[in-house]
């Protein structure tokens, strides 16, 4: 990915601004200080028709996936995603990569002109302007100023407040609903699907992935209210099937319908894809298509993503969306890193995986590990984790029991508030033995070097953060598998 000096100017501008991410706070959500920065650029967020994806995981996952359908169909396609990894760019561009560098600049120049001229007393009950409302805007901008057919928008915390709000899309997709966030979103499943669902919008269609069922209620409620026709994909969607492929060795899946199990790949299978098949009756055949991102989620992200674009856009055929979703990925989604050169610390020149999944609820953790065991099939393979303080770390530590010889535990960088402390006694109760270090980049170094002396996968989950600081040390010497 091409990395743009006029992005690190930016950023060095916007860090003067509130960034929840870094330092989240409540009560600093409005639209109303979004629909305010927008008009005063002549609304870039309605230049071009939008796709708006929600959920607590896979929103990022499935917006990749529309925009990649839409890109194989000739659309020029903007996609906004959070957070990124490594690089800003990563966070808006084209549907496979970043804009031309004056795409950016122009973009940038808008913002900063538009930002600057304001004073306090004229934003919206004087509220200060936070750091992803700026970001948002800017993506809007950059999308207008590429002249994009089609956007796609993932939204960055609940729905209702969120400041990607501001737009009318062709059609939303709401992802699987989990209890995170509950500072901010609410203590149970039905509130936080409440916040979610603030996306669905007057008329345009919501396409539901696979909900709690208080999730589900509160969707359809909201739907009826506003007129919006609900389609869900267990009723619309009447098979997934997936096949892990490797050059030696498959594994067979299927989900919805039907459920089945058997042998792993071989931990050393070569460019690991899952062949898909998506029976649906809104298509004219069954889809086939061979995908980059794993997962038996992955599969259904991949149905609700092709559910939606066949929804808004009707004509687009079935071996263009079967491209789109082949062509599909998204940075620390079960991304799959081949080192290229070997650690010191490991003569022999072996080249262990190191998979890379930013994961960290109950659910999207339980959906990684399965996935892990799928594809590599070992009993030895490594773990290194961390996670942010509020996530439900006594429900995430049992899901390792099985299947790891040896685990690092560690904070996940130096932005991202952490309680080691509460780590190390979850995984204490959960039986678990363990390594843990307050200094990150040592133990990433460690694991690293443990993983490829014992010639076994090193599994890095838990926190987009870590993954950050993983790739800061091996994106130097290391190539994707796939």
């Amino acid at each position: 990915m091409a990395h743009y000096a006029c992005l690190d100017r930016l950023q060095t501008w916007l860090d003067s601004y509130l960034n929840f991410e870094k330092l989240p706070q409540k009560n600093i959500f409005w639209l109303d200080t979004m629909a305010f920065l927008c008009k005063k650029c002549a609304n870039p967020q309605h230049a071009a028709p939008a796709f708006h994806v929600a959920g607590s995981k896979g929103k990022g996952s499935v917006a990749a996936m529309i925009a990649s359908i839409l890109d194989a169909a000739g659309y020029r396609t903007g996609l906004y995603t959070s957070p990124h990894i490594v690089d800003f760019s990563e966070r808006i561009g084209g549907a496979h990569g970043v804009f031309d560098e004056s795409v950016y600049e122009h973009a940038a120049a808008t913002l900063r002109r538009t930002a600057g001229a304001l004073r306090q007393e004229d934003l919206p009950s004087g509220r200060n302007i936070t750091w992803f409302e700026l970001v948002t805007l800017y993506a809007f901008l950059c999308f207008r100023e590429a002249k994009t057919d089609y956007n796609v928008l993932e939204v960055g915390l609940g729905g209702r407040l969120d400041a990607t709000n501001v737009i009318t899309p062709r059609i939303c997709c709401i992802t699987p609903v989990e209890r995170e966030h509950t500072e901010f979103l609410g203590d149970t499943i039905a509130q936080i699907a409440a916040e979610k669902g603030g996306i669905i919008k007057n008329g345009v269609p919501v396409v539901l992935s696979r909900q709690h069922p208080d999730a589900k209620a509160v969707f359809a409620r909201i739907a009826a209210e506003r007129n919006a026709k609900l389609y869900a994909i267990e009723d619309i969607v009447q098979e997934i099937i997936t096949e892990y492929v490797s050059a030696k060795e498959k594994r067979t899946e299927k989900s919805l319908k039907n459920n089945t199990s058997s042998d792993n790949i071989n931990s050393r299978c070569a460019s690991p894809r899952m062949r898909t098949t998506i029976r649906s009756s809104l298509f004219a055949r069954p889809l086939e298509a061979s995908l980059r991102l794993l997962g038996n989620v992955q599969a259904e992200n991949a149905a609700q993503a092709a559910v939606a674009v066949k929804l808004a856009l009707p004509a687009i055929d079935e071996r263009t969306i079967e491209q789109g979703l082949e062509n599909a990925a998204l940075p620390g989604r079960f991304e799959i890193i081949a080192r290229k050169k070997c650690n010191p610390c490991a003569p022999g020149g072996r080249r262990p995986f190191v998979i890379m999944d930013g994961a960290h609820t109950v659910r999207s953790i339980t959906g990684t590990v399965q996935t892990f065991r799928a594809v590599f099939g070992t009993d030895a393979a490594h773990l290194l984790f961390a996670c942010a303080a509020d996530k439900d770390i006594a429900d995430i530590a049992p899901l390792f029991k099985q299947g790891f010889s040896r685990i690092t535990l560690t904070k996940p960088g130096a932005v991202k508030q952490s309680d080691l402390a509460a780590l190390t006694r979850a995984f204490d109760a959960a039986g678990l033995r363990y390594t843990s270090s307050e200094d990150f980049a040592a133990a990433i170094s460690d694991a690293l070097c443990a993983a490829e002396q014992a010639d076994v996968p090193l599994l890095v989950t838990g926190s987009f953060y870590l993954l950050a600081e993983v790739k800061k040390i091996i994106d130097t010497d290391a190539e994707r598998a796939w």
